[in-house]
């Protein structure tokens, strides 16, 4: 593990036991043997349909929900082995920001007692608590008249704003953003985006960024991987994703994405179409788990699972088009 890595995660697998008979048992195959790194500094973002797997994978990383199998090393450790005080340790570095502010905050805590919460648990000596979430609050855009007050006062972008203070209380090194401004007005998700970028540039956050808008994850991302079904079938650059999409389900993403151009008709545009209906993660198909759905599949795609190659300089692809027997 280099020592520009802090998140590196082996053959990660996370499967939820569904009970459809009394005596049989099947799993939802949430997250299925993910490999990735994020280096630090970086924001490495997440993209996929609903459903994919992100949320899960972001949970799984942060200890908040256990593993099937697999391993994820923070600094070179693997968290799932931590324990006592090393893993609240590990907790204090590694924050999460949920999607929906609605539910995330607790309603019967003021604004002042959600974030000082976590600096009490984890023992942090400060002088001035109020001072010092005051001091947070005006980082996100809030004043002192809201120390006081209780979650349901606030609108979503405001109660957003308190969940990234309660994040930067801990003063993290890792923060996973789960589709931070899904829930918010557009006007609204503008702001929020940049200030999370500007916090980046402050302190140096390494951010993984989970979202199905290709948009967003294009302006917040270095680097993207692409989640089809709890596996990822494409890693590499923002820019590069962009530009020259390799595997058939990312390109179908792409040319879904509308042009705000009046004068570039459907007809100029490259458009490739998606066909059926995403299969059931509690039996996923045999094989390339997108052979069913893929204008390009192949005999063995229906067989035989495609592993990630390089097939490009730092652009990494699972499909069969670019992989060899």
């Amino acid at each position: 593990m280099s020592d520009d890595v802090l998140i590196k995660v082996e053959n990660l697998k996370k499967y939820f036991p569904v009970r459809r008979f009394i005596f049989s048992k099947d799993y939802v195959k949430a997250v299925d043997g993910v490999t990735f790194e994020i280096k630090k500094g970086e924001t490495f973002g997440v993209v996929g349909e609903s459903g994919s797997g992100k949320t899960t994978l972001g949970r799984v990383i942060l200890r908040l929900i256990e593993p099937t199998d697999g391993h994820v090393y923070f600094e070179g450790e693997d968290i799932f082995k931590l324990k006592g005080k090393k893993l609240l340790e590990f907790r204090r570095k590694a924050q999460m920001v949920f999607q929906d502010p609605f539910s995330s905050l607790d309603p019967r805590m003021t604004i002042f007692q959600i974030i000082m919460e976590g600096p009490i648990t984890h023992g942090m000596k400060i002088d001035d608590p109020e001072e010092f979430v005051v001091s947070l609050l005006r980082k996100v855009g809030l004043e002192r008249v809201h120390l006081h007050r209780y979650p349901h006062e606030f609108s979503g972008g405001q109660k957003q704003r308190i969940a990234i203070a309660r994040a930067l209380s801990l003063n993290p090194e890792f923060i996973v953003l789960d589709e931070p401004t899904s829930a918010l007005d557009v006007s609204v998700q503008a702001q929020i985006l940049e200030m999370l970028r500007d916090f980046q540039r402050e302190f140096k956050f390494t951010y993984m960024f989970i979202s199905h808008d290709l948009s967003v994850v294009k302006y917040m991302s270095d680097r993207i991987a692409v989640v089809y079904l709890g596996q990822i079938v494409e890693i590499t650059s923002s820019d590069e994703l962009f530009e020259r999409p390799l595997h058939p389900y990312t390109r179908i993403l792409l040319s879904a994405l509308p042009i705000p151009d009046p004068e570039i008709t459907r007809k100029k545009k490259i458009k490739e179409e998606i066909v059926g209906e995403p299969p059931s993660p509690i039996n996923p198909p045999l094989g390339c788990r997108f052979h069913t759905r893929c204008p390009y599949a192949m005999p063995k795609c229906r067989y035989k699972e495609p592993h990630m190659v390089e097939y490009e300089p730092k652009h990494y692809v699972a499909c069969w088009l670019y992989e060899k027997d």
